[in-house]
């Protein structure tokens, strides 16, 4: 499946009824276990591609390392759509935005996050401005996540968050914004609010306490997002194991702590058969 058509899938995957959900990879062979999982699409993680690095969150990763990282997951993710988390497009200079959206189209994207953070949403909207416009010379029907930090930078409280929320998701429509992605509410009743208030798909991020994907999908919700879930997981359940390890010494246990993982080898052998 080439990227036109991969493109054209993911847009039509946030057309309900049923909730897009996306697992969020790091590199290669979290995005082949999440493809060959069954995700209908993958996205990347800018939080756990930072720190997969050794870097923390926040626009402060190499653009390289970015890109590579996109190439690789994507390349990975076969004929499964990639969507990758450009966090706020790692610069506010209108041309280089330009740039390294070309650069991340090439890699193999179809669509991205852009976050505004704490920056000012006219300025915001004028990026996603300049990435529509880039995305439409590279001839590719990115899909473009605007994402508002309102709530998850507690920006504003109660009413006022909803109303700003609300705002901002106007503003960055009216830039050219496919869907909006707003991180942090759990509660039905608001998240059912912003759904029918926002007249674009609606991202919600998955933690302990957000609905699952069917009553999601019941409020209006086209799309939920893993966030740094998986990276966490998998870290997690390899520092327990490597602790013990450390203790005990049981190569053995150690060994069979990894049943279950496909054959990563052999999959990306094959893939390299393949061309």
């Amino acid at each position: 499946m080439n990227q036109t058509a991969k493109a054209d899938l993911f847009r039509k995957l946030h057309e309900g009824p049923e909730v897009l959900v996306l697992p969020n990879a790091w590199d290669a062979a979290s995005a082949a276990i999440m493809a060959d999982a069954g995700a209908k699409a993958v996205a990347t993680s800018s939080a756990a591609v930072a720190w997969a690095y050794g870097y923390a969150d926040g626009d402060l990763l190499p653009m390289d390392l970015v890109v590579a990282t996109i190439a690789a997951a994507a390349k990975a993710a076969g004929g499964t759509p990639l969507t990758a988390d450009i966090e706020g497009g790692f610069t506010d200079d209108l041309d280089q935005l330009a740039y390294n959206i070309a650069r991340v189209i090439k890699a193999g994207a179809v669509g991205i996050n852009i976050e505004d953070g704490g920056r000012d949403p006219a300025l915001h909207a004028r990026k996603i401005a300049a990435v529509r416009a880039e995305a439409d010379r590279q001839g590719v029907a990115l899909f473009i996540n605007a994402r508002t930090d309102v709530y998850l930078r507690n920006l504003a409280e109660g009413e006022a968050a909803y109303a700003e929320t609300v705002r901002r998701a106007e503003l960055y429509s009216q830039a050219g914004a496919d869907g909006v992605f707003v991180p942090g509410p759990a509660d039905p009743t608001l998240i059912g609010r912003l759904a029918g208030s926002i007249d674009r798909p609606l991202n919600v991020m998955g933690r302990d306490g957000v609905p699952t994907a069917a009553e999601l999908s019941s409020l209006g919700v086209r799309r939920l997002s893993s966030a740094t879930s998986p990276f966490r997981v998998a870290y997690a359940a390899m520092r327990g194991a490597v602790t013990t390890y450390l203790c005990d010494g049981d190569s053995g246990a150690l060994a069979r702590g990894g049943d279950g993982l496909p054959n990563l080898q052999e999959r990306f052998a094959k893939d390299a058969e393949a061309g």
